[in-house]
């Protein structure tokens, strides 16, 4: 009985100044693990904004790449395949001809509103697509909308709109794309975007914060423009396209300017459709 109360006695609790040193060293590590997860975080943070960035420009770049090599495919002699604008970002328009559905007017139009009379068959068109009438003999066309296909008749209707004149027989008949590319830096200029306007439809985003867009025009005699002056004699098209963080860091105000990531991305594209 004697021992077990002398064993008690001999027993000492925790002094405050062993608590006050244990709560020191736990405040230290606690501290010491929040600042390595807010470090790896801003780091996965960093990482993904500049994954952000990369994959906007290299998918515009790719986009911009497959429709500048299809510059020029199977159009007629004398309607232009590219239309350069050194607007700074710059701006570039594609036309070709799209998945080889043409005909020709087998018949002349009475009347700039009367339907289209074809001498092949036009089951490749569709209502509501956007194609062009071109008549060779005097380098003049135009877009219009198809309101209707008649198949079994070969007859195209445009009841919605009037063309600008009456073609003749041959005129042809073209379902050719026109792809224009631009940066819209003045909608939301803390997020500019890369656009792409295909005839007959409104203009579309098609990657958020893109910066800038840059082209250059190598001509066959090797001289390289900002616009070039005769199209075909385009042999190579440089593309630079720039993309930027969605946020700025105010962290790294010193660092980036304008506090936002920057990353851009060049390539070169080589026409095999124009002046061959």
């Amino acid at each position: 009985m004697f021992a077990w109360i002398t064993k008690i006695k001999s027993q000492r609790g925790t002094s405050f100044l062993e608590v006050m040193i244990a709560l020191l060293i736990l405040g230290v590590v606690t501290t010491a693990i929040f600042k390595l997860y807010i470090t790896q975080h801003k780091n996965y943070m960093t990482q993904d904004d500049i994954t952000t960035i990369q994959q906007n420009v290299r998918a515009s770049i790719d986009e911009l790449s497959r429709h500048i090599r299809m510059a020029g495919y199977d159009l007629p002699q004398g309607l232009p395949s590219i239309a350069a604008a050194n607007t700074n970002p710059d701006t570039i328009t594609v036309t070709y001809l799209s998945n080889g559905c043409d005909t020709y007017l087998s018949d002349p139009m009475p009347q700039p509103s009367a339907e289209l009379k074809c001498g092949t068959a036009i089951s490749c068109f569709y209502d509501g697509q956007w194609i062009y009438i071109y008549e060779p003999d005097s380098a003049v066309g135009e877009w219009f909308e198809i309101t209707e296909v008649q198949g079994a008749a070969y007859h195209l209707q445009h009841n919605t709109m009037v063309l600008s004149r009456k073609y003749g027989a041959n005129a042809l008949v073209l379902a050719m794309s026109q792809i224009k590319f631009f940066v819209d830096n003045t909608t939301d200029p803390n997020h500019p975007n890369l656009m792409i306007h295909i005839m007959g439809q409104p203009p579309q985003v098609f990657a958020e914060d893109i910066t800038d867009l840059q082209f250059q025009y190598c001509m066959k005699n090797g001289a390289v423009v900002d616009v070039p002056t005769v199209i075909d004699n385009i042999r190579e098209v440089s593309i630079s396209i720039s993309g930027r963080s969605h946020k700025p860091d105010v962290e790294l105000a010193e660092e980036l300017e304008n506090q936002y990531r920057q990353r851009t991305f060049s390539t070169s594209v080589y026409l095999r459709n124009i002046g061959v």
